[in-house]
């Protein structure tokens, strides 16, 4: 009997929205984005980070529009940028209907601060009008006064009411080209919150734990929550919110999807943690691989194993690997087969020599795959 079916998750079934040419929701894949933190205004900075994000792999960037120098900039942003650009709006509905004008993917708004009905009428209109999709995203620590009143604390059902009374707001104008956030920093609260609103509708959802910290403790909250609605099939598109470098966030997206098995993107270092076996330094040489092969997009997996104990098995299931031996050198596997021994001292370059050609190899085969068929 095959153990595989574990490893399958059933993805809750939502309707489709486009964010520019990229699709969340439905069948597509589980997106990852990030967002900006230069001056929006300074168009070459904010360029700058999102061609950084770019290279990482987003698949959506965010900016924040607070004010009109913001917006100006924002439709030489959109030119330039090779992924979809998304608009955070608080607040001021003009700001929203000038970035839409501007060439934004999508609106990142709650309905219930943009204004009078009217106002947020006008702003679904530029939507239309510009082929915008929208965001609702409620937000844990700025929940309306009257749900506060009313629940006594920010509460999974507090953010779902919000939710669903801000989705009413859009679905008044007939507009369904909207998904939706309830982050909180709490990571109880935000996957309670999740649960809920996955049940209430057939919207996208966009995964967070919002002010989640900084690069580590963030990473380790943002997986925990993150993953245990993937995990449950809830979530089309993530972000992972750190107080680091942007670049960092879209790194640790793709490595929650890859341990998933929902996206395949980069080097996946499969290591041991090392012991007093180990026939080479393991700690240094995952470090350096990791900052070698940084460029590979393609899914390329490498296992680099400290000894023989679990070594060979862990070699069978990658591409490559490398198993520490005895006199300063070990054994590299290709496609899961001894192949030929290799020293330590050249243990680093040799390993970024044969991932890179993997890779390039892995390439080419895309490329030729669409004309054959």
């Amino acid at each position: 009997m095959s153990l595989r079916p574990y490893r399958d998750i059933q993805r809750r079934k939502s309707r489709q929205v486009f964010v520019g040419k990229v699709p969340v929701g439905g069948d597509a894949p589980v997106t990852v984005q990030s967002m900006t933190n230069t001056i929006t205004g300074d168009a070459r900075a904010t360029l700058a980070q999102i061609h950084a994000l770019e290279e990482a792999g987003a698949d959506i960037v965010r900016v924040s529009c607070p004010d009109e120098d913001a917006t100006r900039a924002l439709k030489t942003i959109v030119r330039e940028s090779r992924v979809p650009i998304v608009a955070d709006i608080h607040f001021h509905y003009r700001r929203a209907i000038e970035a839409a004008e501007a060439g934004a993917a999508c609106l990142r708004i709650n309905p219930g601060n943009i204004g009078s009905r009217e106002r947020v009428r006008d702003v679904i209109q530029a939507a239309r009008d510009h082929g915008c999709s929208m965001r609702i995203g409620v937000n844990a620590g700025s929940l309306e006064k009257n749900l506060l009143e009313k629940y006594g604390e920010p509460s999974p059902e507090a953010m779902v009411e919000s939710a669903l009374y801000h989705a009413g707001l859009l679905e008044e104008h007939g507009f369904r080209e909207y998904k939706i956030s309830v982050k909180a920093s709490d990571v109880f609260l935000a996957v309670a919150a999740y649960q809920g609103l996955a049940a209430a509708g057939d919207f996208p959802l966009h995964l967070g734990i919002t002010e989640a910290g900084g690069l580590m403790t963030g990473s380790v909250k943002s997986s925990i929550g993150i993953g245990m609605l993937l995990w449950a099939g809830i979530g089309d598109t993530i972000r992972v919110s750190l107080s680091a470098d942007p670049v960092e966030e879209i790194r640790v997206g793709f490595e929650i999807l890859k341990a998933l098995g929902l996206r395949h993107r980069g080097v996946n270092i499969i290591a041991c943690p090392s012991c007093a076996r180990q026939g080479f330094d393991v700690v240094k040489t995952v470090a350096a691989l990791e900052t070698r092969l940084a460029h590979i997009s393609q899914p390329v997996t490498l296992s680099i194993m400290g000894c023989v104990v679990n070594g060979p098995g862990e070699a069978r299931e990658t591409d490559i690997g490398f198993t520490g031996g005895g006199a300063g050198s070990g054994m590299v596997y290709v496609a899961g087969v001894p192949d030929h021994k290799m020293e330590n001292a050249r243990l680093v370059d040799h390993i970024v020599e044969l991932v890179e050609a993997k890779a390039a190899s892995m390439q080419a085969a895309e490329t030729k795959a669409p004309a054959a068929q």
